[in-house]
């Protein structure tokens, strides 16, 4: 995936084609921001049934939000997320304004889509955090500097690197004793590689898969924590508003052929993660 491709004969997409078609999406399902996520949510208890499309929506971006604030308690943000932070695959900023306002994090938010980086720097703005927000265009691969990060975090998008060279070249910008933090779904079985390469064109991989990588770069994993159960009520919500927008949509035959599509995918990654098959960690690792 070094070249932002889906793998031959499953699509030839780019990856930041991908993300610029679906960013009008993305800021009208989780927006107004300033800060704006496209992650999973964690979602602590079940809620009552609701089919109406604004409150599902305000819904998804707490559980989005909780998601940030109940890693910040895991990884000790206080202390490993104050100083010079990388946000790779930092979507359109909404993850780094959240340690910019929160930590007082210096954050240089890496993006490979070219018009993510206005809409970046437009949030941080009206976030009032610009001088602590920095968008970069660049492949996670090919960040400059070297011994220049304190942390380095990745939120929902580290299915989208080589995570041997992700690891090795994180290994070369981190400071010693920086964090390696990420925050992902992560295979469990097999049979759902293929739903991810075709409908989010990502290259999910097994938790060994990142524990060995990181070790033969140079970094120990520090912990590993579990969050499925909650994340699987993120997932249902996710479904009960595909299902009220596709009764809205009825009578546009183009957006229903989309949004039946995304039901299906979001269905089967809902079966993954209550039956094990798939996976949703938070890891943090250290560079030795």
């Amino acid at each position: 995936m070094s070249d932002g491709r889906a793998q031959p004969g499953e699509g030839t997409i780019s990856i930041a084609d991908y993300y610029e078609r679906k960013t009008q999406q993305i800021v009208e399902r989780y927006g107004p921001g300033p800060r704006i996520h496209y992650h999973t949510g964690l979602i602590d208890e079940p809620q009552a049934p609701c089919s109406a499309i604004p409150l599902l929506r305000r819904r998804l971006v707490a559980a989005q939000e909780r998601m940030l604030a109940y890693a910040a308690d895991v990884w000790g943000a206080a202390r490993t997320l104050n100083g010079r932070v990388l946000d790779v695959g930092c979507g359109l900023g909404g993850g780094a304004i959240f340690w910019a306002q929160e930590f007082g994090a210096g954050v240089t938010a890496v993006t490979c889509v070219p018009s993510h980086l206005d809409l970046v720097a437009r949030f941080a703005a009206e976030a009032g955090v610009t001088p602590r927000v920095r968008p970069l265009l660049c492949d996670a691969h090919a960040i400059p500097g070297k011994d220049c990060f304190d942390t380095a975090i990745a939120i929902d998008s580290s299915g989208y690197f080589e995570r041997g060279r992700w690891f090795r070249h994180l290994a070369h910008l981190l400071r010693r004793n920086g964090h390696v933090f990420t925050f992902d779904c992560f295979l469990g079985d097999a049979k759902y590689k293929a739903l991810f390469r075709r409908h989010w064109h990502c290259g999910i991989g097994s938790m060994e898969e990142y524990l060995d990588a990181a070790s033969a770069a140079g970094f120990v994993t520090e912990s590993i924590e579990d969050v499925s159960p909650a994340a699987a009520r993120f997932w249902s919500t996710t479904l009960a508003l595909i299902g009220a927008e596709t009764r809205e949509a009825k009578s546009h035959p183009s957006s229903l052929s989309r949004l039946e599509d995304s039901a299906r995918a979001h269905a089967e990654v809902l079966d993954g993660v209550t039956s094990g098959g798939l996976r949703h960690l938070l890891i943090s690792f250290v560079r030795t």
